[in-house]
């Protein structure tokens, strides 16, 4: 039994990923109380703060995805109100959720990023689509992959094979964001990788290997059940798997994360990794590659996720 006693699971939100938030937080809560916790769920409304002040958690597990979940905002929040918690500080959320911030930093770290350029949507319509987007696929080439600059569970993402889809590309990405990210695509086998530190500095998971049923990882393939096929560990040589660990751990500590994050990854026909983004509150659904990875290790959630609390108590 843990000596803590109020623990607090921030779930919910209005981003685009609420729903997947909620499950996230679910779980999260389910294995805590199976683990003697007394734990409260809460979702981010104009009660959270006075509930805090009247009833301060000894700790919080922030669940939150997408928007100010993985922004920096609500940490900033817990910060204010000495709530310690789980996961990355404000500074870092918030180079880390916007995703060319990260791929500039990545790439000052010797890691391997698709070249890309960002585009906000005024400058996509002041300047000319047309120009703009035919420049960007002489400069590119194809395929591409488009994504909102923020954000994730690949909403607003797509693959682009050919000049004339990626108009319709770019009208999707700006649909949950203001600033698209156009990727030069990279082929091969689609990777993550999850990272912990439980005071003893950050060691990597087992990857775990993505194989969509339809070729593309999008909201659906992640979150229904059956669309994806899984490989935990995935099927790496080890002199693959090993970079992909070491790109990880890199990413993880050049972003000045801590607690746990989530690395996704591209392997090349060579076994070379690119990076493609981080995640500081990785998913903790029935579906979601976190907790793959954690039973892969053979590792149990629950008591995971109460080292981690633990880890994050220490810091008040």
């Amino acid at each position: 039994m843990s000596d803590l006693g109020h623990v607090l699971v921030l779930a919910g939100g209005l981003s685009y990923e609420r729903e997947v938030s909620l499950r996230s937080g679910r779980r999260v809560s389910e294995v805590l109380r199976a683990g003697g916790f007394d734990v409260e769920t809460r979702d981010t409304d104009s009660s959270l703060v006075p509930s805090v002040l009247a009833d301060p958690p000894d700790a919080a597990f922030v669940m939150l995805h997408g928007g100010s979940g993985e922004d920096g905002a609500i940490r900033s929040v817990l910060e204010l109100l000495d709530v310690p918690y789980v996961g990355a500080g404000p500074d870092a959320c918030r180079i880390a959720f916007d995703k060319p911030s990260a791929k500039a930093i990545i790439r000052s770290a010797g890691l391997r990023t698709p070249d890309s350029f960002t585009l906000p949507k005024e400058t996509f319509h002041d300047l000319g689509a047309s120009a703009m987007l035919a420049r960007i696929v002489e400069r590119l080439g194809l395929p591409l992959f488009v994504k909102p600059a923020r954000g994730g569970s690949a909403l607003g993402a797509s693959l682009v094979n050919t000049a004339d889809e990626l108009p319709a590309a770019m009208v999707g990405c700006f649909a949950y964001g203001d600033t698209a990210l156009i990727e030069r695509y990279v082929s091969g086998v689609e990777i993550a990788i999850s990272v912990i530190d439980e005071g003893d500095g950050p060691k990597a998971l087992p990857a775990v290997e993505i194989v969509p049923d339809e070729g593309v990882y999008d909201y659906a393939a992640r979150y229904t059940a059956g669309h994806t096929e899984f490989f935990a560990p995935a099927r790496l040589s080890p002199a693959a798997a090993t970079a992909c660990a070491e790109t990880a751990i890199t990413a993880h500590t050049a972003l000045q994360l801590r607690d746990l994050s989530r690395t996704d990854l591209i392997v090349d026909d060579e076994g070379q990794p690119h990076f493609l983004e981080v995640n500081v509150a990785p998913g903790m659904t029935e579906t979601s590659l976190f907790p793959m990875s954690v039973e892969a290790s053979g590792r149990d959630l629950g008591s995971l996720c109460r080292n981690l609390l633990e880890v994050a108590a220490s810091r008040r």
